[in-house]
């Protein structure tokens, strides 16, 4: 224990280290002068809080999640409708969108682990620059290689974004208030504020295009151009309000040699760990439900509707109510686990309504007029609602579960997981759709949700991943 706390007391600076002892008030000292870095609020001459600074990094948390997540929404509405506005075929379509899922499923682990080695601030950073350059490509392209080279930037900051705000706020709650701070709260604002970005996103990208002028610019391409000007907007903030605990300064050479040692070490927990492996299998299965969602319910909602326009506008309403409900369900998932007495019950919980509405849609498939419409919008919003808790208790359990050195990359796993059953419900369940009806795609989604909530039955503990020494030369990461 003695040397673990040196090493991380020479994490801290060489004024810290020069051969002495970790001493109190060496640390609490580091501690002011990192906290000070959260603002002049809480450095005017004032003794340190640990209720101050938590109050802080909840703050800048919850902002940088939605301003994550703001940019995609707008985008979101009017992307499909702006390649196929300047003349790509839907098979090219399909091409840039699998580039994106390439791209963001080769680089998760790899920026996953370069997180955990730089620091989260340098990699959020990054991801908001790949993101800004994309949605500025999309909106002024007109051929399908500036479309997919477009794809390719945002795959590279969607990965690049996965895992470092939640990896910074735990790391942070954790210098202040120790291994036993409770996350679920943060952790379900940041979740309910993404939620919430990607609601009011989808709404003001669903209307900017009847605003805009045709002699102006493209309709379409308005929504693209102004989630590049929030994701700048992201840029700044990240860069000004999400301050790096203290870190020895390192050589990029020393960081590109430990990124493969970083994600080797991320995988082999992910794999070795009962709890860690049940949770990426849980997180695969969320994302067949999710592929399940995304690829059958426009089609669903424009045979109801009556036209393809009316179905896409009914989509955006109904796209943006689901959002809410996960952020519902990501503000109530602490309440369900004190409920149920425990996260791994509360994500049984959330599981079993998920995998439900998903059978409600199902099941009523065949549905028409306003029954049809009442009946999907409902499954769709309380589907969301159940994947918010388990979403939010996953990733509290996989956060308990890991040091600060292996936090982001076993995040990126856990993406990487998602994404990969997204990819394998994208190859299956549409040709089943298209052979057998969106009514025996939705029932094999729901029956592998509910299967998933089975991984949480007599989940085990982690095997004290926590309480092991991080490597000096990653302990400053966080």
């Amino acid at each position: 224990m003695t040397a673990r706390r040196v090493r991380w007391s020479r994490s801290l600076g060489p004024r810290w280290s020069r051969g002495l002892p970790l001493s109190g008030l060496n640390v609490r000292r580091s501690c002011v002068e990192w906290s000070r870095s959260l603002g002049p609020r809480w450095s005017r001459g004032l003794p340190l809080s640990g209720l101050n600074v938590r109050r802080s990094a909840l703050r800048r948390y919850a902002l940088v999640s939605f301003l994550t997540w703001l940019p995609l929404g707008l985008m979101m509405p009017s992307m499909v409708l702006l390649m196929t506005g300047r003349g790509l075929s839907l098979a090219q379509i399909g091409l840039v969108v699998t580039a994106f899922s390439i791209v963001t499923v080769s680089l998760e682990l790899p920026t996953g682990g370069l997180a955990d080695v730089v620091g989260r601030r340098v990699v959020l950073a990054a991801s908001a620059a790949f993101l800004t350059a994309a949605l500025a490509l999309m909106s002024v392209s007109t051929t399908f290689w500036m479309f997919l080279l477009s794809g390719v930037l945002k795959g590279v900051a969607r990965a690049l974004s996965s895992g470092p705000a939640a990896s910074w706020y735990v790391d942070t709650l954790h210098r202040v208030e120790g291994h036993d701070a409770d996350l679920k709260p943060g952790l379900a604002r940041g979740g309910a504020m993404e939620s919430v970005a990607l609601c009011v996103g989808v709404l003001a990208g669903g209307g900017l295009p009847l605003l805009v002028p045709p002699e102006l610019m493209f309709p379409l391409a308005a929504p693209s151009l102004v989630g590049a000007v929030a994701a700048a907007v992201l840029l700044v903030v990240v860069l000004l309000a999400l301050p790096e605990p203290p870190h020895a300064h390192r050589s990029l050479a020393s960081v590109l040699r430990e990124v493969p040692a970083t994600v080797t070490a991320g995988v082999r927990l992910a794999a070795g760990g009962p709890m860690l492996r049940r949770l990426l299998i849980a997180s695969a299965s969320s994302g067949v439900m999710l592929m399940s969602i995304e690829l059958l319910t426009p089609g669903r909602l424009a045979e109801l509707a009556g036209t393809a326009e009316q179905g896409s506008m009914a989509y955006a309403a109904v796209a943006a109510l689901g959002f809410a409900g996960s952020a519902a369900g990501s503000t109530l998932a602490p309440r369900v686990a004190r409920l149920v007495g425990g996260s791994a019950r509360g994500a049984i919980a959330g599981s079993v309504l998920t995998a439900l509405s998903v059978g409600t849609l199902a099941a009523t498939a065949g549905l028409g007029g306003a029954a049809g419409l009442l009946t999907a919008g409902g499954a769709y919003v309380s589907l969301f609602v159940g994947g918010g808790v388990t979403g939010l208790l996953c990733l509290e359990m996989t956060h308990n579960a890991v040091t600060a050195a292996e936090r982001t990359t076993v995040s990126s796993t856990a993406s990487l997981s998602l994404q990969s059953g997204g990819i394998m419900a994208n190859l299956t369940l549409g040709a089943l759709a298209t052979q057998a009806g969106v009514a025996a795609a939705w029932a094999v989604a729901a029956a592998v949700m509910l299967a998933s909530a089975l991984l949480f039955v007599r989940m085990p503990a982690a095997r004290g991943s926590s309480r092991v020494a991080a490597p000096p030369a990653r302990s400053g990461s966080g």
